[in-house]
């Protein structure tokens, strides 16, 4: 009696599993997401699948003991750098009981401890900066600048020359960095030495935006020195509507756009500092006081002030203890321009209002996010940066790429608040000067770069595709062994 061969199997190709740690804040968990999204979309969508990990929002109880004896003075950077620390034996619990394993562990800009545990795990890890590589350059330059300095940066002698960048003055070097006293000084030397773990840098940029730091940063990589950067941006949220963080269709989005289309073309200032960005009382009336005095329209998302914190919003307080943001305005501010100036609270469809034909300038606290959409939009700057890497970002955007205006900050005797004549003569400039137009022009550019980025034969979607491809070969390797 015969004996009948097995059919053979084929074996079933498992997917790539990447596992992915997003910061809070929407400039940190809005890129990661479409990260993951990419991620997944890729090939033929079974190559790849993702986890998307992040932290409990920062003010809930299961965050209150860790956070309960620092006090309030310490700066957004060190709650953050504290917390993902006490994580980490979480992030290793996760990495190693993951039902599917993971291939490839990608830790966000503000995460590069975590690589540790990446490391440990014989896991490779990436780092994904969501900001620009000018920024990422500076923050892997400050192991040295620690090493080789002993004044505050502020008050360094010379500017800070890194290669394909423009020259930062000390003052314009990152938040954290201002003051060696501050416990974020040191975690920031750690987290330069920390970055270095990576197998490479995912950055949320495109060669048209930094085509310069780029090619010098590939340089460095090719000689060993840095990991290299993939530059798979812009991650753009879609402008597809006008509903609210919720989900949900809100009235009085629809109406500001409303608003907007019964005005002329280019001829509206936006002004919006970011989820987290906060000005003085001081300055917040300054500010008021000068957009009136323009004579141009404006659109203004108000929120609380803060005498204390330029990042208060950050962690979704306020620091408000009225009703509304808008009893901090000065006296008649509400009703006097009428008509040509619109004040809104709390949240607005920043996208769609950048893509609005009457919008032709944006005064942006200069993250990152914000950025790459109005680049996206075609919508020059004003630049006014607050906290974090957004003085770096500030430089590069009027220095280097010609996309923003500044308007100059006001003497030492008044805070460095701007004062209410100059935000006029920058407003009016942006919006109806030459300088304003050159500035457009670049944004018109830019806006193809950014459209082209991701085409069929874009430097962005190679970038991601050679990643991608890299993590694959990684994966097959480690089920071989």
């Amino acid at each position: 009696m015969g004996t009948e061969a097995a059919a053979p199997t084929t074996p079933v190709k498992r997917a790539t599993h990447v596992v992915l740690l997003a910061n809070p804040g929407a400039g940190h968990i809005l890129p990661v997401a479409e990260l993951a999204r990419r991620i997944v979309a890729h090939g033929d969508g079974h190559e790849f699948t993702a986890t998307l990990g992040t932290f409990t929002n920062f003010s809930s109880s299961e965050h209150s003991s860790t956070l309960a004896s620092l006090p309030p003075s310490v700066s957004t950077a060190t709650r953050i750098f504290t917390v993902v620390n006490r994580a980490l034996p979480h992030l290793r619990d996760l990495l190693l009981r993951s039902p599917s394993g993971v291939a490839v562990f990608v830790a966000d800009l503000l995460s590069p401890a975590a690589l540790q545990v990446a490391v440990e795990l014989g896991v490779p890890g990436y780092l994904f900066c969501t900001t620009n590589l000018m920024a990422l350059s500076c923050m892997l330059h400050v192991p040295e600048l620690d090493r080789t300095t002993t004044c505050e940066f502020r008050d360094l002698p010379e500017p800070v020359q890194l290669p394909g960048c423009v020259p930062l003055r000390g003052a314009d070097l990152l938040d954290p960095l201002q003051d060696r006293s501050d416990p974020a000084y040191r975690l920031m030397a750690e987290f330069g030495n920390n970055h270095r773990l990576a197998h490479g840098f995912i950055v949320n940029t495109f060669d048209a935006m930094e085509h310069q730091t780029l090619e010098a940063f590939k340089y460095l990589s090719d000689k060993g020195v840095y990991p290299p950067a993939f530059a798979v941006g812009p991650f753009v949220r879609p402008c597809t509507g006008v509903e609210n963080a919720n989900g949900e269709a809100a009235e009085h989005n629809s109406s500001c756009l409303r608003w907007l289309d019964e005005k002329p073309d280019r001829s509206v200032l936006y002004v919006c500092f970011g989820s987290g960005g906060t000005l003085s009382t001081d300055q917040m009336a300054e500010l008021a006081m000068g957009l009136e005095a323009s004579g141009q329209r404006f659109m203004w998302v108000v929120r609380f002030p803060s005498d204390k914190d330029r990042s208060a919003c950050y962690f979704g307080g306020s620091g408000g203890h009225g009703d509304s943001p808008l009893g901090y305005l000065p006296e008649g501010f509400i009703e006097r321009p009428r008509g040509r100036g619109l004040a809104l609270t709390e949240w607005a469809p920043q996208v769609e209002i950048l893509n609005h034909r009457a919008v032709g300038g944006f005064l942006s606290h200069c993250g990152w996010n914000s950025t790459l959409e109005a680049v996206a939009a075609g919508v020059p700057m004003l630049a006014w940066p607050l906290y974090a890497e957004q003085r770096v970002n500030a430089v590069m955007l009027c220095e280097r790429v010609g996309l923003a205006l500044r308007p100059r900050v006001g003497t030492e005797g008044n805070n460095g608040v701007v004062p209410r004549e100059e935000v006029a003569v920058a407003v009016t400039e942006l919006i109806a000067g030459e300088r304003g137009a050159a500035a457009r022009e670049k944004a018109r550019q830019l806006r193809q770069g950014a459209a082209e980025a991701w085409g069929p034969d874009g430097p962005s979607r190679k970038a991601f595709e050679d990643i991608a491809g890299k993590w694959k070969k990684a994966a097959s390797a480690r089920a071989a062994s």
